[in-house]
């Protein structure tokens, strides 16, 4: 497999919305799904007006907590399109993401995250998967793999796996964020919808507010946490360090518990790295158990009451901040 230069962090991609929620709910009915999230729930696919192509290239039949699943994978690895990148799911959850000079090398630092959430897991990848990495795979408990495409020893070494499913993705991850997304839930107070978060953050638009300043290396690291972090659930924290996520924690109440979760898993990880929070900070407590962990840089949007006494504190422990201005609440 061919190596990629280097690791780059691309944002260039452009957005319209075309989408009518009229147009796109005249539905044509695909197939019916065998269960939705629990067994006891009908589901189904219908298609939409602008979809991705795909194939399942082995005998077996998507759930919708697949369907859920894949989309997640589609839509973090298209924020690292050109770069070898895994990202592996556990029912709609990040389990790990990161980037390397290999794919086989990215797989790793992806497992590593959280090995055992990583079981039975969604495993997606930004290249071609060559047999020597469908070997690995194969004697992990994978449930279902995606790539854009297997070299072909690899896919005969897959399939002959019986619990492992495998999807081609033929749209090139560049052009899944301009397939139009929206989320739309019939409620009993109406149906209501609301566009992706195409919200986008380039390395020079973080505003660092401590007297400490994060390095070049922490800056891409923080770039690179800050999209992983737009696909974890609310509330989150993600710890970077070295294009690897060695912690993502997630589905809190508050954002105080997400940052203690953080620390608990990223345990020794943490030292020197980045953490990124989706919502503002609202308490130096957040900062204090930060500082225990070594952390170095704290990305957050800001906005909170107490910024100003969490600067403070955050420069009294030597800790780089920096504010973006922007939430990515994602329930």
């Amino acid at each position: 497999m061919a190596k990629k230069a280097e690791i780059k962090i691309y944002n260039d991609y452009n957005y319209e919305n075309t989408w009518e929620l009229e147009q796109e709910l005249c539905l044509e009915s695909l197939w019916d799904l065998q269960e939705g999230e629990n067994s006891q729930q009908k589901a189904g696919v219908y298609r939409g007006s602008h979809m991705a192509d795909f194939e399942v290239c082995s005998e077996k039949t998507l759930t919708y907590n697949e369907v859920i699943s894949l989309t997640e994978l589609a839509n973090i690895l298209s924020e690292f399109y050109d770069v070898f990148a895994v990202a592996i799911v556990k029912d709609g959850l990040l389990c790990g993401v990161a980037l390397a000079p290999t794919l086989e090398e990215a797989y790793n630092k992806a497992f590593d995250c959280d090995p055992l959430a990583s079981f039975y897991g969604i495993l997606g990848t930004s290249d071609t998967i060559d047999a020597e990495l469908a070997r690995h795979l194969n004697s992990m408990s994978v449930q279902l793999i995606m790539a854009p495409d297997f070299e072909n020893q690899a896919l005969d070494l897959l399939n002959k796996n019986s619990d492992i499913k495998v999807v081609k993705l033929n749209t090139p991850l560049k052009e899944i964020k301009r397939l139009p997304q929206k989320e739309v839930r019939v409620t009993p107070f109406g149906v209501i919808w609301q566009e992706e978060n195409n919200i986008n953050l380039a390395a020079g638009t973080f505003e660092v507010v401590t007297k400490t300043k994060p390095t070049k290396e922490q800056v891409e690291d923080a770039v690179f946490a800050w999209k992983v972090s737009k696909y974890a659930h609310s509330n989150s924290i993600v710890i970077a360090k070295d294009f690897k996520t060695v912690a993502i924690s997630q589905g809190a109440t508050s954002q105080i518990t997400a940052v203690e979760n953080a620390m608990t898993l990223a345990c020794d990880a943490s030292k020197e790295a980045v953490m990124v929070s989706d919502m503002p900070l609202p308490s130096i407590d957040c900062i204090n158990t930060a500082a225990q962990g070594r952390i170095a840089l704290i990305v957050q949007p800001g906005g909170a009451p107490n910024d100003e006494k969490l600067i403070e504190v955050a420069d009294k422990f030597g800790i780089a901040m920096a504010f973006t201005g922007i939430k990515n609440y994602k329930r």
